[in-house]
């Protein structure tokens, strides 16, 4: 049984591995884990003595069969408790990410699957990641394309966000935006990248780094 360190970084691992390659540096984990090289050197020769990670010195790491399996699990417990957190206890978007990183290391399969059924198998989370299933496979992802990447006059529907902060989902909030908003894109300004977009007859000004979190259909 893993700890939840341990978790933590298996999660971490195919997050990288996601949002790069497959092989993982040391100083890459480090980053994400905000520690120190030697810790994360110590904890990569951990999970590879359990056979979840392989590790090579000065080269990096990647996750096993195993490994991507254990990540995967974690993943979709995360997704359904933010899932039940908002559709059914009412929390916002922005409140659900930390209370999910506790409560994703709860070990039991039956509560993770009785939760799944209880939610009647959702496919994305509320903020439009992709849920795997039992098995850790995917439906088709909804996140097709950043709003940065639109033309003028295009009418877009949101699909989903990067995760963020707090301060970003209060943000997204207060500017009325949220899964399923339907946005105009009205004018985009080669200054600073920013778009000028219109939801509900309301205009509003989002910088590239806003556009660049949140993708649409």
């Amino acid at each position: 049984m893993l700890t939840q360190s341990e978790e933590n970084y298996l999660k971490a691992i195919y997050s990288l591995t996601e949002e790069d390659s497959e092989i993982v540096s040391t100083n890459m984990l480090s980053e994400k884990m905000k520690t120190k090289p030697s810790s994360v050197t110590d904890m990569l020769r951990k999970l590879a003595d359990k056979s979840y990670v392989s590790y090579l010195k000065y080269q990096g790491c990647e996750l096993t069969d195993k490994g991507k399996d254990y990540a995967l699990q974690i993943i979709r417990k995360h997704r359904l408790w933010e899932v039940f957190l908002v559709d059914k206890l009412n929390f916002g978007w922005e409140e659900v990410h930390e209370i999910a990183e506790q409560l994703e290391h709860i070990k039991s399969s039956k509560l993770t699957d009785e939760l799944d059924s209880f939610l009647n198998f959702p496919k994305v989370d509320p903020h439009g990641d992709p849920i795997p299933d039992k098995n850790g496979n995917f439906s088709n992802n909804l996140k097709t394309k950043q709003l940065s990447l639109t033309n003028i006059n295009d009418e877009v529907v949101i699909t989903g966000v990067e995760d963020g902060s707090i301060e970003f989902f209060q943000f997204l909030k207060h500017c009325e935006i949220g899964l399923g908003t339907k946005v105009k894109i009205i004018a985009k300004y080669n200054f600073d990248q920013s778009v000028l977009i219109s939801i509900n007859k309301k205009e509003i000004i989002l910088s590239k780094q806003v556009s660049q979190k949140i993708y649409v259909q």
